[in-house]
């Protein structure tokens, strides 16, 4: 058992039997009485999202979880499979279950997965990708000394918000924790 005070962003717990792992956490301390705990935190198993308050000093079900380096090979429209770097077993996962981070899956990408009692529910992405631009506005002359941002679209179909300089064809590096642009790779 940990306390709800231990529960931060990415740590997995149990609660009425089921998978959580949390997304946002907030700590709030009133003028007066005990402090409250709000999360909102992803089933682990159904892929749905809950949000959850909780008194200090209340407790929740630690759980023990394995991982294992892979590679992402491939998705068929249901699932999307990765291949054991040490073992060559495929798993399958859902895409309901990967949530955000299939918007920035690329084709033999390493990834860690994550299991538990035997079974993969998720995956640790890279810091960041090296995505192609498939989609980008021209920019007009003079806009690029703004420092104003535009919409493009990646190859694995996400949007993302890069500086005009940014054509179609070029690659860029995003971050996959925020989904933001970092630099333009050549």
């Amino acid at each position: 058992m940990i306390d709800v005070n231990e529960l931060r962003k990415s740590v997995t717990f149990e609660i009425d039997g089921n998978l959580y792992k949390v997304l946002e956490y907030n700590h709030h301390k009133g003028g007066r009485g005990n402090a409250t705990i709000r999360i909102k935190a992803r089933n682990m198993i159904t892929g749905s999202n809950i949000e959850k308050t909780f008194n200090s000093g209340e407790r929740v079900q630690d759980v023990r979880l394995e991982y294992h380096n892979a590679q992402y090979l491939y998705n068929d429209g249901q699932f999307y499979y990765f291949m054991d770097n040490e073992t060559f077993e495929q798993y399958p996962l859902q895409a309901k279950i990967l949530s955000d981070s299939i918007n920035y899956l690329v084709e033999n990408m390493e990834v860690k997965i994550t299991f538990y009692n035997s079974q993969a529910i998720d995956i640790e992405l890279p810091n960041t990708v090296d995505v192609e631009v498939t989609w980008s506005e021209m920019a007009i002359k003079g806009d690029t000394a703004t420092g104003q941002t535009k919409k493009v679209t990646i190859s694995t179909g996400a949007s993302v918000y890069t500086p005009y300089f940014v054509e179609t064809g070029d690659k860029i590096r995003v971050d996959t924790r925020t989904g933001e642009y970092v630099t333009r790779v050549s």
